[in-house]
């Protein structure tokens, strides 16, 4: 099969096609035949060795961590739940042996694998999984009652877009921070007050709740600057590439809690990620593609990611 994979660590240039053994389905697992690959801010992290994904003693590193595609093999002792032909989405951790998701064929246990929202195409269904699940679980650890106020940063991008739609879902009212050209997207995606985002951007949340917002996400990792804009005794989800948070508790109001959110916690969370199926059926999340490259252009879509500006995702198309 086809992989887009690398041997050495370093900038997009390091990325290449390979050829790996096709993988087969084992009890309890299913194959995906794989269609799109979401490419993610962590996948450039993965390349550049910035991570605890280390490069195997032999063969390439597969980085990707969002998959879509169609069932083509089940293996025995699984649920039934999932047949040949299914469109299916998952959410890999490319910590395992056989690494992430930019393959024609990934393998992977049965209770990873959902369904992909009715109607949506492969490249939109891959989209969804990590950066759904980052939100979904800063969210839940946040804990907020229907009704509070809730700041999200970044939400012009993928995970921050998922934050503010997910806090509208949960009844919540949402400020959420966008550059000039984003503010009708931002608003389009649920946000109830743009603001405008930046230095300063605590102080404008405070403009639009004076007592301080009950929690923010931060999926701009802006970090303690963020924190003048939640109230005594409220809370900020810290996202991928946030400070250490006894480092930040240190610059930090001793009344704000501080909570990590670690997407692998979801891990095989199946009812989380057909959580964020239901709700993209329900047209509640928004799945958005913002390019579509073949594998021998992996190395393009993460020069065009790290330059900023990308709205929704780029994927590899398999």
């Amino acid at each position: 099969m086809r992989a887009v994979g690398l041997l050495r660590y370093g900038g997009p240039d390091v990325l290449r096609v390979v050829d790996l053994p096709t993988p087969h389905a084992g009890p309890g697992e299913v194959r995906i035949r794989v269609r799109a690959a979401a490419v993610n801010p962590a996948d450039t992290l993965i390349r550049a060795g910035a991570t605890m994904v280390r490069l195997p003693d032999t063969g390439p590193l597969l980085p990707g961590l969002d998959i879509a595609g169609i069932v083509d093999e089940v293996g025995p002792d699984t649920s039934g739940a999932l047949a040949p032909g299914d469109l299916v989405m998952a959410m890999i951790n490319p910590t395992r042996p056989a690494g992430g998701g930019y393959a024609e064929w990934v393998v992977l246990p049965e209770y990873w694998v959902v369904p992909a929202p009715a109607g949506s195409s492969a490249a939109e269904a891959a989209t969804l999984p990590m950066n759904g699940l980052t939100a979904l679980r800063a969210l839940d650890l946040l804990r907020l009652p229907p009704g509070s106020t809730l700041a999200v940063t970044g939400a012009a991008g993928a995970v921050g877009g998922y934050a503010v739609q997910l806090g509208r879902a949960a009844g919540h009212r949402v400020l959420a921070d966008a550059a000039p050209g984003d503010a009708d997207l931002v608003s389009a995606l649920g946000a109830d007050v743009p603001v405008a985002r930046g230095p300063g951007v605590a102080d404008r949340f405070r403009e639009h709740a004076p007592d301080g917002v009950d929690a923010a996400v931060d999926a701009a990792v802006i970090g303690p600057e963020l924190l003048p804009a939640v109230r005594d005794g409220g809370a900020v989800a810290l996202l991928r590439g946030a400070p250490d948070p006894a480092e930040l508790a240190r610059a930090a109001r001793p009344d704000v809690t501080l909570v990590p959110a670690f997407v692998h916690d979801y891990d095989g969370r199946r009812d989380k990620l057909d959580l964020l199926r239901r709700l993209a059926e329900e047209g509640a999340l928004t799945l958005r593609v913002a390019g579509r490259f073949p594998p021998e252009e992996a190395s393009r879509a993460h020069r065009l990611l790290e330059a900023g500006g990308v709205r929704g995702r780029l994927v590899i198309e398999f």
